[in-house]
Order: C-alpha cells, then sequence, then structure tokens
C-alpha cells in the first residue's frame, strides 16, 4: 500500500491518511491527480521524508505527505 497523509488544508473533506494500492499509480502526480489536488498548491510533497517532484515514481510502502502553502501572520 501507499500511504498518504494530508496537512492542514489538505485535510478538509479527506481523511488525514488514505492508502491507496500502488499498482494504480506510477507517480505522485497521479495520486494528486487522484485526490483533484492541482500541483501549484502543493508547497511540500515528501515521498518518505525525502523532498520530492510531483514526477517522481511511487512504490509499493511509500509514504507521501502533502502540504499546502502555510499562511498567517
Amino acid at each position: 500500500m501507499i500511504e498518504v497523509r494530508f496537512f492542514a488544508t489538505f485535510r478538509e473533506g479527506r481523511d488525514k491518511v488514505s492508502l491507496l494500492e500502488p499498482k494504480d499509480f506510477k507517480t505522485a502526480g497521479d495520486i494528486l491527480d487522484h485526490f483533484r489536488i492541482h500541483r501549484e498548491e502543493v508547497a511540500i510533497l515528501l515521498i518518505n521524508g525525502l523532498y520530492s517532484p510531483a514526477d517522481t515514481a511511487v512504490k509499493d510502502g511509500d509514504v507521501i505527505a502533502l502540504f499546502p502553502p502555510v499562511g498567517g501572520g
């Protein structure tokens, strides 16, 4: 399974964590598309704790963390 963790506003309307079948996804970008998250909405994308671009390949056992831009003052 691929574990996808959502943070901040990405949790709105979603669970904190989703589990996905790895055979259905080749890249992190495919996962973003699945959840209808535009790439420009993602400030930080981590795969197994490492900063990664959306075109990075994903595999069984990966943990994806998605963070939107942080605002505030």
